[in-house]
């Protein structure tokens, strides 16, 4: 017989154990053990028995799960566990070295003595509360032969109501290395279902007897004070609460906490004191590199410890920032649900945990999705029932000004905050209002990259241009869009929205820029005598180039081919046409430098975080500030291996006979407004910017 999982509509609380739709068994492959089955049973329990096998601060952690929904019903926890001892223990007793007492209480001591991570750390930390607080008590099963060392390994579970039980035993064999991704099964007896009701009365009569010390060949003996004592350096404050409820609930997982690692910088204290003297709205302008998403965990954290706030939504451009985000949220004590692609791999977990978040099971829910996966219809549905009490966070909040993103924005988020280093949208002015309007104008202060390197937070920079011109048919073809786009611009009233025709020459013309012949003829003379450098970056155009045997392939293509074919360097292409694993394979195999370079168009522009990049050389780049913004971010992110960071630009420059001199100069002020906003911040600015005088002087540029 299979039971219906938990519906999203309808919040009432369940009240016994008799009205949860449970199943026979759980797998891992099929269900959320957590949210279907601990944390329901222990939300409606008064008392929760507990047998784990050995002693072991992994069994332990398998215990502690959903515990903080356990609290509210004043509910006791009976656990039963065997000491681990090796056989070096074992053969101490057989001597005679030592008393069998003494070495399982040193067994179990041992089991509390190592340096855990932050997941392990916190579920201990909540049994340590529940023994400070007298609602868990700790039995050690001894076995009675010393032939098989650690011989009682039985997991038995027993739920109680007061009226019905669930009893379940099976496998929760996780490590302390994998608390969530491990594999589990058991199976699940009700008292009051007929088909069950024996078995279930037999599960907890072992229990009972395993409790009262009435198993043979076991001893069963009350939990040591020096083993009772290791576990309470876990509880984590200097000085008890008084409220253990409220205690074990701050603290349960998947609750916002900053962890002990982790130091905000002043800026960052300020502008999450800003956001929420703003009431939790506002979007966040710091330059890549400068933290904005510990900044943005730091204010979700601030706002969960000051209101009631259920759930966040984090809303990325691309799959890869889901799950640096998920490495960032993990270290926040935070579980989320990451959100894209198949909805069939996250939907009905969604449901669920928004069903506990309704009910009161559980107390916080986090969720990343994608920008595509999150204005689909699939996820808008489910939006729906999100709490009011839920703070969106979109980063790269530039994106959400785009027509299809800004409807699909919710209006019941009673909390919004927006991250990008260049929120405003290029030529979008009510693409931009839109953005300001829906999550708040810009919280001061504002942080830009000049701030960072001074802090330290982004390392410093050379910039090195590299000027070369069109071939005379790239010259010709230039001028020719270039009189065709200006024609049109003066027939076109509003150019916000430009129509179809001009918007495909400005495409061609960018293109042709970017895809320039002589930059591959550059980078050729560049690259020479740097084959034994590594960690480099290539960003090259979404067009296409003339090869030497006149064949027309993709400029990505051509440079990729020329730096490992003709010169030997050892790259490849990173592009959005690689699956998540081969893109996180390209990562690890970069930073180790079996890769020395990296070949993108705009894949590494947003949120990508591979601090170790050394040089960017920028053979394509487009006039928006956005875009040669965040690249710079890119290569200046701090990393123990580098003291400084490279940029070699390629800038495009007119030939002497070109035939117009308005589009000529125009040509150059494009590029000459990325050549002055890199060189103005580089170590070797004063030559940087003397390189460009005359040509400002010639064109009438220097006012940039």
């Amino acid at each position: 017989m299979d039971y219906p999982r938990f519906a999203c509509s309808g919040r009432e609380r369940p009240k016994k154990l008799a009205d949860l739709p449970l199943r026979m068994s759980y797998r891992s492959d099929e269900q959320d053990l957590l949210e279907e089955f601990y944390i329901p049973c222990l939300a409606v329990s008064v008392v929760y028995s507990r047998a784990v096998g050995f002693f072991s601060s992994s069994s332990l952690t398998v215990a502690a799960k959903g515990l903080h929904v356990f609290l509210r019903g004043g509910g006791i926890m009976r656990l039963v566990a065997s000491p681990l001892m090796s056989m070096e223990d074992v053969e101490a007793i057989r001597t005679g070295y030592a008393t069998r007492s003494v070495v399982e209480e040193q067994a179990l001591v041992r089991e509390l003595e190592g340096d855990f991570e932050h997941l392990v750390k916190k579920r201990l930390e909540l049994l340590a509360w529940l023994i400070q607080y007298n609602r868990l008590d700790i039995k050690i099963a001894s076995c009675d032969k010393l032939d098989q060392p650690g011989i009682y390994h039985e997991k038995i579970g027993i739920f109680h109501d007061g009226e019905d039980f669930v009893a379940f035993t099976g496998s929760p064999n996780e490590s302390s290395s994998g608390l969530v991704g491990n594999f589990e099964s058991i199976d699940v007896y009700c008292s009051w279902r007929s088909s069950d009701s024996t078995r279930a009365w037999e599960k907890k009569e072992h229990f009972d007897r395993l409790w009262e010390d009435r198993t043979t060949r076991l001893r069963v003996y009350s939990f040591p004070d020096a083993c009772k004592q290791s576990l309470l350096r876990f509880r984590g404050y200097e000085q008890p609460r008084h409220d253990p409820e409220m205690i074990l609930t701050e603290i349960g997982p998947g609750i916002p906490t900053i962890p002990s690692n982790i130091q905000l910088r002043p800026y960052q204290e300020a502008v999450i004191r800003n956001w929420c003297s703003a009431n939790h709205r506002g979007t966040l302008k710091m330059a890549t590199g400068s933290g904005k998403t510990i900044t943005a965990l730091g204010a979700l954290t601030a706002l969960y410890q000051t209101l009631d706030v259920k759930a966040v939504i984090v809303v990325v451009p691309f799959k890869h920032l889901v799950m640096q985000w998920r490495r960032d949220c993990e270290a926040f004590n935070l579980n989320p649900i990451c959100c894209f692609e198949n909805r069939h791999k996250w939907e009905s977990l969604l449901r669920t945990r928004l069903y506990n978040v309704g009910v009161g099971n559980t107390r916080f829910l986090s969720v990343i999705t994608t920008n595509a996966t999150f204005s689909s219809p699939a996820f808008q549905q489910v939006l729906q029932s999100f709490p009011a009490e839920t703070l969106l966070i979109a980063d790269e909040v530039h994106n959400m000004g785009a027509r299809r993103l800004f409807s699909s924005l919710p209006d019941f988020a009673t909390y919004r905050l927006g991250l990008s280093a260049t929120p405003e949208r290029w030529f979008d002015e009510v693409g931009t209002e839109g953005i300001f309007e829906y999550f708040g104008p810009v919280v001061k202060p504002e942080f830009t990259i000049k701030d960072a390197l001074a802090c330290g937070a982004l390392v410093p920079y050379f910039y090195k241009p590299c000027f070369v011109e069109l071939t005379p048919n790239e010259a010709e073809f230039y001028d020719e869009l270039s009189r065709k786009i200006g024609k049109l611009v003066n027939s076109t009233d509003d150019l916000n929205e430009p129509p179809p025709a001009l918007q495909s020459l400005l495409i061609k013309r960018a293109r042709l820029l970017a895809t320039a012949r002589n930059k591959i003829e550059r980078l050729k003379e560049l690259m020479r005598p740097r084959l034994d450098t590594t960690h480099t970056l290539f960003y090259c155009g979404d067009g296409s180039v003339e090869t030497s045997d006149g064949e027309m392939v993709r400029h990505i293509d051509e440079v990729c081919r020329v730096l490992g074919s003709e010169l030997g360097y050892r790259v490849n292409t990173y592009t959005a046409e690689d699956s998540l694993a081969e893109r996180q394979k390209l990562t690890r195999d970069f930073e180790k430098a079996s890769l020395q370079g990296l070949v993108a168009i705009r894949c590494l522009d947003e949120g990508v975080d591979i601090p170790v990049i050394r040089t960017a050389f920028i053979l394509a780049s487009s006039s928006n500030p956005r875009q040669f913004i965040q690249r710079r971010g890119r290569v200046l992110r701090p990393h123990p291996s580098k003291g400084h960071a490279e940029i070699f630009d390629f800038i495009v420059l007119p030939p002497d006979d070109f035939v117009s001199f308005d589009v000529e100069r125009s040509m150059l002020r494009k590029e000459l407004i990325r050549y002055v906003e890199f060189a103005r911040l580089a170590m070797n600015n004063g030559e940087a910017m003397a390189a460009i005088l005359e040509l400002q002087k010639r064109y009438d540029l220097l006012d940039l």
